[in-house]
């Protein structure tokens, strides 16, 4: 969308399109090993290319709340969170990395998640989330509309209906960030911006 294209250009005139997950992907990418166990919290379908790390490490697994998770064949094992309690379905101390990419707006509970992601990863394991500022526009226009709303929007930007999950911004801040963390039981080495 034009509106969208003229804040980002406004606002960002140092970034380009996906810039944010190359970033994600470089700081991943640096913590793999050749016998690394990675986890994409929240993987879907693996829509965005930069995010694709079958063969970079031993094993890629994903899961999600969408059935849509296995469809991706860009991992080695996808597997879906069931409700109520949204378990992580594998062992304690499984693997080496776990990254979320734009999916902690969309957690109700938020605090479930990081319990579990503490849970599969091993001690001295990493977990690295990627969420957009709950004071950046898009979030702060996305919580003063309703759902309906944010499909349509995407529709007109070329996404599938089925791509937009409700947001709560509940973990979407550096203070909530490191509260959530903490209380899960992380040291949290830091939040950038």
């Amino acid at each position: 969308m034009r509106l969208v294209r003229w804040m980002d250009a406004r606002l960002y005139p140092n970034h380009g399109n996906d810039w944010d997950s190359q970033v994600l992907r470089d700081k991943i990418v640096s913590l793999l090993g050749p016998d690394s166990k990675l986890l994409d919290f929240g993987a879907g379908r693996g829509l965005i290319a930069s995010l694709r790390f079958r063969g970079t490490a031993a094993f890629v697994a994903g899961v999600d709340v969408d059935k849509a998770v296995l469809e991706n064949s860009h991992l080695d094992d996808a597997r879906v969170l069931e409700p109520p309690d949204f378990r992580i379905p594998y062992p304690d101390d499984h693997f080496d990395v776990v990254f979320a990419s734009n999916v902690l707006e969309h957690l109700e509970y938020p605090a479930r998640a990081f319990a579990e992601v503490r849970r599969v990863l091993r001690p001295g394991g990493v977990f690295i989330p990627k969420t957009p500022s709950r004071w950046h526009y898009v979030a702060v226009i996305a919580s003063l509309t309703p759902h309906w709303f944010h499909v349509f929007i995407n529709r007109l930007r070329g996404q599938e209906t089925r791509d937009t999950f409700p947001t709560f911004y509940r973990c979407n801040t550096p203070h909530s960030a490191r509260h959530m963390a903490r209380a899960a039981g992380f040291e949290v080495v830091g939040v950038e911006g």
